[in-house]
């Protein structure tokens, strides 16, 4: 009952803040304060910072005839403005409103698609730039609006007329502002660190005093210190989002160069942290493991990125700040969620799979988490964020943590995870010829008086992984058969695999021309059951799971194991 009262009262105590912020964002877009962003309009853009982002020019192509590939949707607008339509999708209205796709445009490198790019901006200036109100002046859309225009201005003003121009850099000015005076009371995480870093591209692009890229540089400073964890990862957890932060962090850092301006140590050392923690969580396919908001892997994004790592050495194995574990050997990658629950302000994407990891084997994934469908329907997203969709342990079918599914609440926040774990510890016992770590978790107890501890251990070159999960009452009080003790521990694989029985009745995990693996329990006879995998890059696949279902009066503790039998279709040594 105190654990519910108190996620109730820090649920209401968010909205009442974010209530807060979008009444004071209201008000900052009224005529009482909207003169405030008029001033100086900017006579020229000093330099256009680098895009890291991929490109197709065949999208600009699309764009040309009227067909818009955005946030996984394509919207045809019949000859039409895109910004006169409604698209009921608020995923592509951001994207559109956000101008990343400007990029297609420079990549075609052709005086159309210049034009078009110089079209859609007029466009928005001549319908939004005016009206600070909607999902385009969201500040974390903004943010992104205004690093896109200052990165691709080359094409967007080449063969522009003057009264264009102007008109370019004096709604870039305004937007500036307006993002300066709500940059401080965005909600925690992402889009307030990219306003910072929005600010700061900005200050170095645009003739700008001293004083405002001091200012600038501060703030931003001040941003990622907070942000950026010890061991590189970001305060959600989120995989992607090391990688997002990452693709605006390197090109400034670049722009304080080019400007001959000092970069903060702060931004320095974020990246010098982050990129080492992009390949901790990226398997060797180049796919990021599918943890707290993780979906599909765009792999050239990832190889782009790495490209400026210039730490060649193996990925680092523990990443204590970041709660996660890493076992690698002989091909063969595990990678573990064992950390605490991200802060409450940063966990709309955040899922409850604590002790869920991933296993994979060469270029090929056999255990997986579901992940979620980045552009898909908002209904699935609860299922794809519940412990039932990771490769770990669930009491009653129940999630370990606890998400607020409240109409009124998620219109204004989302759904942000109100209860989890509050001890979540970890050790790593790794020996030699051996890596792996013991963890546990408390996420059960309130509810069923249960503590969940699992061991992992990779071993034999990386063909032997071996786990176990036990299950006992704080304190080690007997364990009662009440009702409340069906245990189910998931093994999610992978849609490209197959399983098949061996003439043990064994099951065995394959995949065309890569590793075949055996699992194997001892106490509890597995069973295989339907599964969906959200993550895929052509939306949400079918696939299965291998299940150990008892209860802990009964068994309180199970080994299993998955051991590699041949390694791409080849015998091994036994």
């Amino acid at each position: 009952m105190a654990l519910a009262a108190s996620n109730t009262t820090r649920l209401w105590t968010l909205v009442a803040k974010e209530f807060w912020r979008k009444t004071r964002r209201r008000l900052r877009a009224g005529p009482v304060y909207r003169w405030r962003y008029s001033g100086r309009t900017p006579e020229r853009v000093l330099i256009a910072p680098p895009d890291l982002r991929l490109a197709d020019p065949q999208i600009a192509l699309e764009i040309y005839y009227g067909r818009y590939p955005l946030s996984g949707h394509l919207v045809e607008t019949g000859g039409k403005s895109p910004f006169q339509i409604n698209v009921p999708n608020h995923g592509w209205q951001k994207t559109l409103h956000g101008f990343r796709w400007l990029r297609h445009m420079r990549a075609a490198g052709t005086e159309l698609a210049a034009a078009n790019a110089r079209a859609l901006v007029s466009d928005w200036i001549a319908m939004h730039g005016n009206n600070i109100a909607g999902i385009a002046w969201e500040p974390g859309t903004t943010a992104k609006r205004i690093i896109a225009w200052l990165q691709h201005s080359s094409v967007v003003l080449q063969g522009a007329e003057f009264p264009f121009y102007r008109a370019f850099l004096k709604s870039l000015a305004v937007q500036i502002r307006y993002l300066r005076s709500m940059a401080r009371e965005m909600p925690d995480g992402k889009d307030r660190l990219r306003a910072r870093i929005a600010l700061a591209f900005a200050a170095l692009s645009l003739p700008a005093p001293a004083s405002a890229l001091r200012g600038a540089t501060r703030n931003l400073a001040e941003e990622l210190n907070r942000q950026i964890l010890a061991d590189g990862g970001h305060i959600s957890r989120n995989p992607m989002s090391v990688l997002e932060i990452l693709a605006d962090l390197l090109p400034l850092r670049q722009t304080y160069a080019n400007q001959a301006e000092t970069p903060p140590q702060a931004l320095i050392g974020a990246i010098d942290r982050m990129l080492p923690a992009l390949r901790f969580f990226r398997h060797q396919d180049g796919s990021l493991a599918r943890f707290n908001g993780m979906g599909a892997t765009i792999h050239d994004r990832i190889a782009t990125i790495l490209r400026h790592d210039d730490t060649a050495g193996a990925p680092l194995l523990h990443a204590p700040h970041s709660g996660y574990e890493r076992l690698s050997m002989g091909g063969v990658t595990v990678i573990a969620d064992t950390g605490l629950p991200p802060p409450v302000d940063v966990s709309n994407a955040a899922h409850a799979g604590c002790l869920a990891f991933e296993l994979s084997s060469g270029r090929q994934h056999y255990i997986v988490n579901a992940g979620i469908d980045t552009y898909g329907a908002a209904e699935f997203r609860p299922l794809a964020r519940a412990t039932a969709a990771h490769s770990t342990a669930t009491i009653n079918d129940t999630s370990s943590a606890r998400f607020s599914h409240s109409l009124r609440v998620n219109d204004l926040l989302g759904s942000p995870l109100i209860g989890g774990p509050q001890q979540v510890q970890c050790k790593r016992i790794d020996q030699k010829g051996v890596q792996g770590f013991i963890a546990r978790h408390d996420g059960y107890v309130p509810r069923f008086g249960f503590l969940h501890e699992r061991e992992l251990k990779l071993s034999s070159n990386g063909n032997v992984l071996a786990g176990r999960d036990r299950f006992q009452r704080p304190g080690n009080a007997a364990i009662r058969n009440n009702g409340r003790d069906f245990i189910t521990v998931r093994f999610h694989l992978h849609p490209d695999i197959s399983l098949l029985q061996d003439e043990h009745d064994r099951l065995v995990l394959t995949a065309d021309q890569a590793d075949s693996w055996v699992f194997t329990s001892g106490e509890v006879v597995p069973e295989v059951e339907e599964s969906i995998y959200f993550a895929g890059l052509g939306g949400p696949r079918r696939s299965r799971q291998i299940v150990l279902a008892f209860k802990a009066s009964d068994v309180s503790e199970v080994h299993w194991q998955l051991t590699r039998t041949s390694i791409a279709g080849y015998p091994e040594n036994n």
